[in-house]
């Protein structure tokens, strides 16, 4: 199933909860995006990483998140989503969070990593976020996953 999405993809954003074990599937999910890339979708890019589940008063927490940036630098997004009891209830109470409780921690972070990916994007194709008239003309391509053969940040 994993190989299909990536396949169908443009771009993958990656939530990374802050455990040692995630950097473990974040590995493995970068060797499998690099062979899809190779046979299957070479136009597939990382879009991101996103911190999840960060709580800065939990010492592994805090170096995840230093040995994540220091490995992908620009590829992390700034924004972090806190480890949030609210984020947590919304889901048993059938809800997004927006709508559970919009001025949550979790749900004001969430919104910071939408305008944050949209500035991204805007960005990349020289223009302010908001909506505007589609165009004919093909949208800037972004990063590919990795820059050259011998890229330090992946190891």
């Amino acid at each position: 199933m994993t190989i299909n999405a990536l396949t169908a993809a443009d771009s993958i954003l990656v939530p990374l909860q802050c455990e040692y074990y995630a950097l473990e599937g974040l590995a493995r999910l970068l060797e499998t995006t690099e062979l899809v890339r190779g046979s299957l979708n070479p136009d597939l890019v990382l879009e991101g990483i996103v911190l999840t589940m960060v709580d800065q008063r939990n010492n592994l927490s805090r170096q995840v998140e230093a040995e994540v940036r220091e490995h992908f630098a620009d590829r992390v997004f700034k924004t972090r989503i806190p480890r949030n009891v609210r984020l947590g209830e919304a889901p048993s109470h059938g809800m997004p969070i927006l709508l559970y409780d919009i001025h949550s921690r979790g749900a004001v972070a969430y919104l910071q990593l939408t305008e944050e990916l949209l500035m991204g994007h805007a960005e990349a194709e020289g223009a302010t976020p908001g909506f505007q008239e589609a165009s004919d003309q093909p949208s800037t391509p972004r990063e590919p996953l990795h820059s050259g053969d011998n890229d330090e940040r992946t190891a």
